[in-house]
């Protein structure tokens, strides 16, 4: 045989790859979603956040990394683990950022809906931008096709032809995820104006996002204003997906918006994916809490829980969907997080 139709050897980089933290990072975002998945349906938002907390802080001092928490559970005061500054990891690896939405949809969880997800995310130690004291952002997320058409300063219209033509299809092929609040009325009125669908989402603004940019969710887009620590996080999803995410801050009161401009943040600044989260080697991983187009929740049987998780890291551009089954009893024997109850 000819040697051009011999195919060409794979080259592999003489350096030893150094290992993918994610991997155990993902043991971490399990324990969350099986604790928080006990609460499921039981209408205490704030008990299932408690119990994710619970279980990932004591699996995250497992893993091999020197972390400090920049996106966590608010200040140490108002949270006593998992909190803004707390260390995390072992304390024998690299110094890392690490930030953590045990639950990324309460209320979804509380109420038994779809979208809740548990999920972690780490980079050099200095990537993740920090928002200050300012908790909501204006923000746009689309996948890889469209990346490089859409603006944030752009009407939702444009935005939205932009991304059928991209595409390769109509406005009306087009679903735009926005979180159900008053103060989406008219960003809601002016997307079915452009002949767009709109999926509507009471909460869970990570995987609101991630769903935009994920091929196979049905959604395309994200537009409208959600919290600045959930679109950091969604940022280094989106480092290891492809795409964009793009963000204004939106101080929701002069105090806060005084509080910004103290802090020297321009607040007519476009941020792009690389403002929101520096570098290229960034881990995300998620776990599905209720089941979602994003990825299916917990399952729970007399002695053993199944769980699916999204795994990536964006130096090496891999994306893994994990479906583990975890035996409880085996659970019990190594960790102190119990997984039978919900108390």
């Amino acid at each position: 045989m000819p040697d051009h139709h011999l195919p060409q050897p794979l080259e592999v980089a003489p350096e030893a790859p150094d290992r993918n933290l994610a991997l155990e990072l993902v043991r971490v975002t399990e324990a969350g979603a099986m604790a928080s998945g006990r609460w499921v349906g039981r209408g205490d938002k704030n008990g299932a956040d408690g119990a994710a907390v619970k279980a990932m802080r004591a699996l995250v001092s497992t893993v091999s990394m020197n972390g400090v928490v920049v996106i966590g559970e608010g200040e140490k005061d108002e949270a006593p683990m998992l909190y803004n500054g707390e260390r995390v990891g072992d304390g024998t690896g690299p110094e890392c950022d690490v930030a953590v939405d045990p639950v990324d949809g309460t209320t979804l969880t509380a109420k038994g809906m779809g979208n809740a997800v548990s999920v972690l995310a780490v980079a050099e130690r200095g990537a993740m931008f920090d928002p200050s004291a300012v908790f909501y952002m204006d923000k746009l997320a689309t996948g890889p096709e469209a990346a490089e058409f859409v603006d944030i300063d752009a009407p939702p219209a444009v935005n939205v032809r932009r991304v059928a033509k991209a595409k390769g299809g109509a406005p009306g092929d087009v679903t735009v995820v926005i979180l159900d609040r008053p103060r989406h009325d008219d960003l809601v009125r002016q997307v079915r104006e452009a002949g767009a669908r709109v999926k509507l989402i009471s909460d869970g603004d990570v995987a609101g996002a991630i769903m935009s940019v994920r091929e196979g969710t049905g959604a395309d887009l994200l537009l409208g204003i959600g919290g600045t620590p959930e679109g950091i996080i969604a940022a280094c999803a989106i480092k290891c997906l492809g795409g964009t995410i793009q963000g204004k801050l939106w101080p929701k009161d002069e105090t806060e918006k005084r509080a910004a401009l103290d802090a020297g943040h321009d607040l007519d600044r476009v941020l792009h994916t690389d403002d929101l989260v520096r570098g290229e080697n960034v881990f995300f991983v998620a776990t599905g809490i209720t089941d979602g187009e994003l990825l299916r929740g917990v399952r729970y049987r007399p002695e053993t829980a199944t769980t699916q998780s999204l795994v990536m890291r964006s130096r090496s551009g891999t994306i893994r969907q994990i479906d583990s089954t975890h035996r409880l009893s085996k659970l019990r024997a190594y960790s102190a997080v119990d997984f039978d109850r919900g108390k």
